[in-house]
């Protein structure tokens, strides 16, 4: 690890490069090469005085200022833990029966507020047959709607789960002989 207390300068400076000419005398000129060395720099531009080979701030390349390129990676999906989409699968599952208990329960007392169970008993009753005492309120009341939906959702849950295993696990499989799903990601 380096002791720079400026580890998230992102400055490069180039360093030269001595040849052997340079150590026997001669003065040939000095070549650059990028990404050799850090140096800290301060926020006038300068190098430090500390540093032994500084190089002018006007040496140091401009950083390129407008829109950055977009960064794009390939990936290939090649494997899914059955364990771990059961766990999401159940999970989400769990999240739409509440919702659709919520959704059901709305439902019904916005069709009791309309009036809808009393027209629907008036029209029975007005075609003449013989119902008695024929009340829809009675038949669909709200804590016959609520348990049946609630075992419906129970059923759901646990059919939603083990479709998604096993459809993770016969993914596994074809990935095995195609070599998965590619994707491209990028940043936009």
């Amino acid at each position: 690890m380096s002791e720079n207390p400026e580890e998230g300068n992102e400055f490069d400076v180039a360093q030269p490069v001595v040849s052997a000419s340079e150590t026997s005398g001669e003065q040939p000129a000095r070549e650059h090469i990028g990404r050799v060395a850090r140096s800290i720099v301060g926020e006038s531009g300068v190098a430090a005085p500390s540093s032994p080979a500084s190089v002018p701030p006007t040496a140091r390349p401009k950083k390129r200022r407008g829109t950055p390129r977009a960064r794009r990676m390939n990936l290939s999906l090649t494997h899914i833990s059955a364990w771990s989409m059961a766990k999401v699968a159940f999970l989400l599952g769990i999240a739409g029966g509440i919702i659709q208990i919520v959704a059901v329960l709305i439902v019904w007392l916005l069709l009791d507020a309309v009036g809808v169970f009393q027209s629907i008993t008036s029209i029975v009753s007005s075609t003449g047959l013989n119902t008695g005492s024929f009340d829809l309120k009675s038949v669909l009341s709200l804590s016959t709607v609520l348990s049946f939906t609630t075992i419906f959702s129970i059923v759901e849950v646990v059919i939603f789960t083990l479709l998604a295993s096993i459809a993770t696990l016969l993914y596994n499989v074809v990935t095995a002989l195609v070599g998965g799903l590619h994707l491209t990601l990028g940043d936009d």
